[in-house]
């Protein structure tokens, strides 16, 4: 299943619970909540209370992606606001396996993060424990980014290590994921799509998740066949 993550990071803040609802309405699946430190990434975005104030307003899992310097202080603060999944990044996580136990204990589905220059096979010790894998196509800490080419062929060697292991972890992607290069992302073989930028817009943003949904499911169908 191609499913739409909505990145709230391109919303109207001012009109959240609107946005929310627009994009439910054009098809997203999942609500991606970037949380920032201004450690490891320069900008600061949210904390635990957007998650809980979130909650209420959607039955959609909210997906949290942390992007910060010690996820571990943060792990109980989200699942207790109302987190669905949590991804952290493989660069901070000086015992990343603990810290993914620590996230499953605290109740949401566990993910690991890799940036562009990370490379995939660091993450084979830990892939049995994930919900998914989170590949940044840009560089981490800000929107409205250009996708780099890079990122396919991390995701498809995903796809070939799901395999050789007999697993059925998702592939996520984040990073200028948009109308023009969505086909591609798909075709390599992601399944969890972040987009903030290609979906919020004033007055398109439903109309943007229908098209940007129905590019990929047709790019996932192609891949099927």
């Amino acid at each position: 299943m191609i499913e739409l993550a909505a990145s709230i990071l391109a919303a109207d803040f001012a009109h959240l619970a609107d946005e929310v609802a627009l994009v439910e309405r054009g098809g997203a699946t999942l609500l991606h909540v970037d949380i920032m430190d201004g450690h490891f990434v320069p900008n600061i975005t949210f904390g635990p209370p957007v998650v809980q104030a979130l909650r209420p307003i959607t039955k959609l899992p909210l997906d949290c992606h942390l992007m910060v310097e010690n996820p571990d202080d943060f792990i109980q603060a989200f699942a207790e606001a109302g987190a669905d999944m949590m991804s952290v990044h493989q660069e901070v996580c000086r015992h990343l396996h603990r810290t993914l136990q620590h996230i499953v204990q605290h109740g949401m589905l566990p993910a690991v993060v890799i940036n562009p220059a990370t490379p995939v096979d660091m993450l084979v010790e830990v892939l049995p424990m994930l919900h998914h894998v989170l590949v940044m196509s840009v560089n981490p800490g800000f929107g409205g980014q250009k996708f780099l080419p890079l990122a396919l062929d991390k995701i498809a060697h995903l796809v070939e290590l799901r395999d050789e292991m007999g697993l059925n972890f998702r592939i996520e992607v984040d990073g200028g994921v948009a109308h023009d290069t969505v086909a591609q992302v798909v075709e390599a073989g992601a399944d969890m799509l972040v987009a903030g930028s290609a979906i919020f817009s004033k007055g398109k943003t439903e109309q943007n998740a229908v098209e940007f949904l129905k590019l990929a499911r047709a790019a996932g169908s192609v891949q099927v066949a």
